[in-house]
């Protein structure tokens, strides 16, 4: 057990030397205040467009714009199924009087959050944990490391702990400066606003049947736990390939082909109902939070955890299994 501590502090020392966490923060701090001013320009415009600070006036245009928007027969089918959708939530908020939308700083920070979800953060988990096996073949530490009267599982245990700790730092992270940041313009408030959860969509319609309304600070509890299990199964994926592949590069593009695709995959696979077994499709989990309509029919939040757990075993089993039995000096 002591031996596992020191090397789980001596991979965290490591991962402190290589400065990628700093550079990850650095790009937080560049990007939230862009999204923070862009979510300012689109309110102050939407005053101007609707003349009023009303947001019941805004959702009521929406709801108008989409239904106009369904009768043209140049939006695809699922696009049209996706707008019965959103205009069937829209109407539910409008007659529970909540604006889901309304401006404060625990509300941006709920909304980048669910955006980011399937590709800013897994993109940023990668980037921290692609090479944190296969930097060792390319520094020549590996032998050194290897040599150590350690177990070869202690090693990558080690290793992987190291990754959960960052995970969890980057998740923390983000939510904080979100918060702090976007409180700057929006205020601080929103705590306890209402946000409706248990929407079912079935097809094209919402089951209100287990709807019902919780205050916004543990609807950010449930979707951080659930943006924290996405950065672990994507940093337990990026360690996969760490250890598989000895060059970092190639393991880097890997994932980022990987994670890109899925973001395009989630958009075009609605026909494609066998994709809902790819991990990268399931990202999205909070969606299903606030009823938004799956990528595939019949994905629920339990399936998506459940295909994601799956992928996250298999890559461990085969993650331990190489580094304990190849001979990866040579």
């Amino acid at each position: 057990m002591n031996n596992l501590i020191q090397l789980v502090k001596n991979e965290c020392i490591k991962m402190i030397k290589k400065k990628r966490f700093y550079v990850v923060l650095l790009i937080l701090i560049a990007l939230i205040p862009m999204f923070t001013y862009a979510q300012l320009r689109v309110a102050e415009n939407n005053q101007k467009q609707f003349g009023t600070t009303d947001w019941r006036a805004e959702q009521r245009q929406k709801v108008a714009d989409w239904s106009r928007a369904l009768g043209s027969p140049r939006i695809a089918q699922e696009w049209k199924q996706n707008l019965k959708v959103q205009i069937q939530l829209a109407e539910y908020y409008l007659d529970k009087d909540v604006d889901p939308n309304a401006p404060n700083a625990v509300t941006f920070t709920r909304e980048f959050t669910k955006n980011a979800i399937s590709l800013f953060i897994p993109l940023i988990v990668m980037v921290i944990a692609a090479d944190i096996v296969s930097s060792e073949f390319g520094s020549g530490t590996i032998k050194l490391l290897l040599t150590r009267p350690v177990s070869r599982w202690k090693i990558l245990m080690s290793k992987l702990i190291t990754l959960i700790f960052f995970v969890s730092l980057i998740v923390f992270s983000t939510g904080l400066l979100s918060y702090l940041i976007s409180g700057l313009v929006f205020g601080y408030g929103g705590w306890d606003l209402p946000v409706f959860i248990g929407f079912n969509t079935v097809g094209t319609e919402v089951d209100y049947t287990y709807v019902r309304a919780i205050d916004q600070w543990l609807f950010i509890l449930m979707e951080f736990g659930l943006v924290w299990f996405v950065g672990f199964v994507v940093a337990v994926l990026s360690l996969m390939f760490s250890v598989l592949i000895r060059s970092t590069a190639a393991g880097m593009g890997i994932m980022l082909a990987v994670l890109i695709s899925g973001t395009i995959l989630t958009n075009m696979v609605s026909s494609w109902e066998s994709a809902k077994y790819l991990f990268m499709v399931n990202l999205r989990l909070t969606d299903y939070l606030t009823g938004a309509m799956p990528p595939i029919q019949g994905m629920t939040l339990g399936f998506s955890l459940l295909v994601l757990s799956i992928w996250t075993l298999a890559s461990l089993v085969i993650s331990f299994t190489v580094f304990t039995r190849k001979d990866v000096l040579n």
